[in-house]
């Protein structure tokens, strides 16, 4: 028989404090968990296409197309279906020009998708309208070009309030400037004051860098910059951490809604800096490539791609987003839905 004496352990040789006691059971993790993701975190992005009458499959992006109108209307009620609140809308145009006119033409293809989309929606899902000529223009950049190659920031900002008129005519709730121009935010805040729109929100591409991981998206757009140029002189350096957060605090001051952070994954510590100093909500693109190398290595039997995806949103959300715009959002709601 064991006595007493026996069982006598000695507390210093065990923690007080076991934290695996909260990781015991699911329910304990649940209970705990300092980081939620919810259907409600999430923006869908989608594309559509001028003059199509079937969706496009878009190879480097498996599982997203390049939709007809009548294919977005679907698709945007499913990802209704689901809870998703939010889409964000990308436009393929019939044509393209040296400064991107299709981009505020009433009949463009995203005003027609918009109030295609308004009419079949209502007011139940957030239509936000990216707001950029780059998918308009004969050169693929953000705005116009000079003569010698480079993009002129202040005669672009015209063209960018007449984007945000043509989209808030059209049903968008939100539109996204997407260029990075200076003063973006300021021009097509009184564009929208002025042209009678004041409650269209702007949610500002304010710390938007010049990353090698939009490959996928230029696909989906069909652009492809002039003579192999790039997009660093306006896009944000990947090297600087304050200067992002500059460049956010000037959005907000200019009457930016939302401020937005991109790409995501790779630049967590930016969301957590800009969601630690503004008092705006704080956007996070989970971008094309970010989308394509979990997609890819899945395939391979490499990784749990829904698992991976679903750690990447987590940690998104755990910087500090308040949303995400992400290519998983119709799944990972799936799987939230159980």
């Amino acid at each position: 028989m064991t006595s007493d004496r026996a069982l006598e352990l000695p507390g210093a040789r065990f923690p007080a404090r076991r934290m695996r006691r909260l990781r015991r059971t699911a329910a304990l993790r649940r209970l705990v968990a300092e980081t939620t993701l919810s259907v409600d975190d999430l923006v869908a992005p989608l594309f559509v296409r001028a003059g199509v009458d079937e969706p496009t499959p878009i190879a480097s992006m498996p599982g997203h197309v390049q939709h007809s109108r009548a294919s977005l209307v679907s698709e945007a009620k499913r990802l209704a279906s689901l809870g998703i609140p939010a889409v964000v809308l990308f436009g393929l145009p019939a044509r393209k020009d040296a400064v991107g006119s299709d981009a505020w033409d009433p009949d463009g293809v995203v005003q027609v998708a918009l109030a295609e989309l308004r009419a079949a929606l209502g007011d139940t899902v957030v239509l936000v309208a990216d707001l950029c000529l780059d998918e308009y223009t004969s050169h693929g950049h953000c705005g116009v070009v000079r003569a010698d190659g480079t993009v002129d920031n202040d005669a672009t900002l015209e063209l960018y309030q007449r984007v945000a008129l043509a989209q808030a005519v059209a049903g968008a709730d939100v539109v996204a400037p997407s260029g990075m121009m200076d003063g973006q935010v300021g021009a097509i805040r009184a564009a929208l004051e002025g042209g009678g729109h004041p409650e269209v929100a702007v949610m500002a591409y304010a710390a938007k860098f010049a990353s090698a991981l939009y490959g996928p998206f230029r696909d989906a757009v069909d652009v492809t910059i002039a003579g192999g140029g790039d997009r660093r002189a306006y896009q944000e350096d990947p090297r600087n951490r304050r200067e992002a957060l500059a460049e956010v605090v000037l959005d907000v001051a200019e009457g930016a809604d939302i401020v937005m952070v991109k790409p995501a994954v790779a630049y967590l510590d930016v969301i957590a800096d800009v969601s630690a100093h503004v008092d705006v909500p704080v956007a996070a693109y989970n971008v094309s490539g970010e989308y394509a190398m979990v997609k890819a290595a899945a395939e391979r039997g490499w990784i749990d791609g829904d698992a991976v995806a679903l750690e990447h949103l987590v940690a998104i959300k755990r910087a500090g987003a308040t949303m995400v715009l992400t290519y998983f959002a119709a799944e990972v709601a799936e799987s939230l839905h159980g």
